[in-house]
């Protein structure tokens, strides 16, 4: 099996550097899962050790994650993906649903073992976490009333205000454009203020932007420009995690080379998003 031959490697390469796993005396797992086992094994023996892989994420941000119809199954395009992740280390996933603002403060208190919520890359999440290989890339978007006619670029975004998440990309570029930056806990609140007229803009994800549109083709919203440079999205761990972001990371690079994250973008926004 696929999902078994990742382990093997990392474990040959674990034996081979002289590392012993000592399973006698591990605290037991919570009900979560594997997050808040014995802090001092590795994050790839405590989730071995519960056979669990428990995910932060929203619950509230579609198409990525989210609840059908508000009530029903958590679904979305990074639920598919951590949970196809899953499926080839071998695991179980359990989900942890929790507000954005609030998502790297539960990963560090151990809450859940990886976020899958589409962080985005910037050098500083590199620096406070591990991030595995991007799995979604996707401009930003600058969006603004359909009516609106000042603003046409992210450098007319001065003075202006915006409602972003402040632990987004899309804050800093908001904020280095020269807006006034309102903070939301996330796309819904933003993408109300706007329609509501209670601010002139706000900074994106196109794909998030898209969907919504297809849900509410008469939102009376627009897109008037895109950021220059793509975002690239990944899972998050704790610093430190190597072991584990590495099986993670070759779990990625399999259901890249299979289709299977073509397929599962396909589903959710009709192409690739994953490359």
């Amino acid at each position: 099996m696929a999902s078994r031959s990742v382990f093997s490697r990392i474990a040959a390469a674990t034996v081979a550097a002289g590392l012993a796993v000592t399973l006698a005396g591990c605290a037991t797992a919570s009900a979560g899962g594997s997050a808040s086992t014995k802090a001092g094994d590795s994050a790839l023996e405590r989730v071995k050790e519960a056979g669990v892989l428990v995910v932060g994420t929203e619950g509230t941000y579609r198409p990525f994650s989210y609840h059908e119809g508000g009530a029903g199954d958590l679904t979305g395009y990074d639920v598919d993906v951590v949970t196809a992740v899953a499926e080839k280390l071998d695991l179980d996933v359990t989900f942890e649903e929790t507000q954005w603002d609030g998502i790297f403060a539960g990963l560090e208190a151990g809450r859940f073992d990886i976020i899958a919520n589409q962080v985005s890359i910037n050098p500083e999440r590199e620096e406070k976490y591990t991030l595995s290989k991007p799995y979604t890339v996707s401009p930003g978007v600058l969006i603004v009333a359909e009516n609106n006619t000042d603003i046409t670029s992210l450098e007319d975004l001065a003075g202006k205000t915006t409602a972003q998440s402040n632990t987004s990309n899309w804050y800093q570029v908001a904020e280095e454009a020269g807006a006034n930056v309102e903070a939301v806990e996330g796309w819904a609140q933003a993408v109300e203020l706007l329609e509501q007229g209670r601010i002139d803009a706000t900074v994106n994800d196109k794909l998030t932007y898209l969907d919504y549109l297809k849900q509410k083709p008469d939102a009376g919203i627009k897109a008037v420009a895109e950021t220059e440079e793509a975002s690239l999205s990944a899972f998050a761990l704790k610093k430190g995690s190597d072991d584990l972001v590495d099986v993670i990371n070759g779990a990625l690079d399999e259901l890249r080379e299979e289709g299977t994250l073509a397929e599962i973008s396909e589903k959710y926004f009709g192409t690739d998003v994953s490359k």
